[in-house]
């Protein structure tokens, strides 16, 4: 397992990690039986949210005894009926009432990521606001119930204006090919670019991205389903997340342990089997000539690190003034470039890596 440090704090989450949100039909045991061996992998990272109250007893039954070696994001917002179904609400009170009963039937007195939930809209947000929701989250962490706070979202115009309050440490977000590349659904929202740039955001303000729907529901897995009418893997899904900016780790969904059994195969599995540069075949035009920091370009002959470069590069563009310092340590810069064109051959994105060299040789000189 491979981990990455938050941001704002010291925890180091794995990059792999596991949604609980398709779980609840579930036997009580095999929720459990699939959350303790999880833990036993190096996953150390979980959603508990979309799914029913049925799995909050068991996750707790699993995690006792070991409560340190586990992170886990809860949702104010999401609900439960009384028949344990799950639902939104935006009432203040019942928001509290189903965090305290979260609480006890997990067996803990603190949560690691307390998230706002759903803000798809600006009207959502802005009856989180006038509720006291975001208030009341707020005071969770001054008090250390919640030690770090986080929102949900789909929408990256929506989710700009909610990390223009400066507070938050997380964000979770849809993220998938078909999203990206405007092939998705109606959570596939926003455009290649305002995508791109809300990822670059988050990283160069300290603001890690857990991953939702990275198989597009399922659709990217199969020929017959897939918008590109081509099928990807779960491992090519995964990587390609891992690959955007400012994520921290990829929640896919498990209903069994043999779901669990097929997700832990990312962990073994070989550069080859996780190439993703297949997505080049129907990238679309909105989307061609950006630089994703996939590296599918490599190896470079003169040994430069194409995509972390490039990176370094739209980061300060976006305002991170330690994007150019990080640039200054690398040994091998921009202008090793000798036009050679291997890259650009393999650019599943058409990038023309030849100018761009160029052009970020002479940015970082000044």
């Amino acid at each position: 397992m491979e981990y990455r440090k938050l941001p704002k704090g010291n925890e180091k989450i794995g990059v792999l990690g596991i949604g609980l949100g398709g779980i609840q039909d579930a036997p009580s045991d095999e929720i459990e039986a699939v959350v303790r061996k999880a833990i036993d992998n190096g996953i150390n990272y979980f959603d508990a949210c979309g799914g029913g109250a049925s799995i909050y007893e068991p996750f707790g039954k699993a995690i006792a005894g070991q409560r340190d070696k586990v992170f886990f994001q809860l949702h104010f917002g999401a609900v439960y009926n009384e028949k344990g179904e799950y639902g939104w609400s935006r009432d203040l009170d019942r928001i509290k009432e189903t965090f305290a009963w979260e609480l006890k039937l997990l067996g803990t007195d603190y949560i690691d990521f307390g998230f706002l939930h759903c803000i798809d809209e600006d009207e959502d947000f802005d009856e989180i606001k006038s509720n006291g929701i975001f208030d009341y989250v707020l005071s969770l962490k001054n008090s250390g119930v919640t030690r770090h706070v986080g929102f949900s979202s789909h929408t990256p115009s929506v989710a700009e204006r909610v990390l223009d309050e400066g507070v938050f440490d997380m964000m979770m977000f849809s993220i998938n090919p078909a999203y990206d590349l405007e092939q998705g659904d109606e959570y596939g929202k926003g455009s290649s670019g305002e995508r791109a740039k809300l990822f670059r955001r988050c990283q160069s303000e300290g603001v890690g991205i857990s991953v939702m729907k990275p198989f597009h529901g399922g659709q990217l897995l199969s020929s017959s389903t897939s918008p590109f009418k081509k099928e990807l893997t779960k491992e090519q899904c995964i990587q390609y997340c891992l690959d955007r900016p400012a994520v921290l780790t990829v929640l896919p969904g498990v209903r069994s342990v043999k779901d669990l059994d097929e997700l832990l195969k990312y962990l073994t599995a070989s550069a080859e089997q996780k190439d993703y540069s297949v997505i080049g075949e129907f990238t679309p035009e909105s989307a061609i000539g950006h630089c994703v920091y996939c590296n599918h370009c490599q190896p470079c002959p003169m040994g430069i690190d194409i995509g972390l470069i490039n990176k370094y590069y739209d980061l300060s563009l976006a305002g991170d003034k330690m994007a150019h310092n990080h640039y200054d340590k690398i040994s091998v810069k921009a202008d090793a470039c000798v036009a050679c064109g291997h890259c650009e051959k393999r650019c599943p994105f058409k990038v023309k890596q030849i100018k761009r060299m160029k052009e970020i040789a002479t940015y970082f000189g000044k």
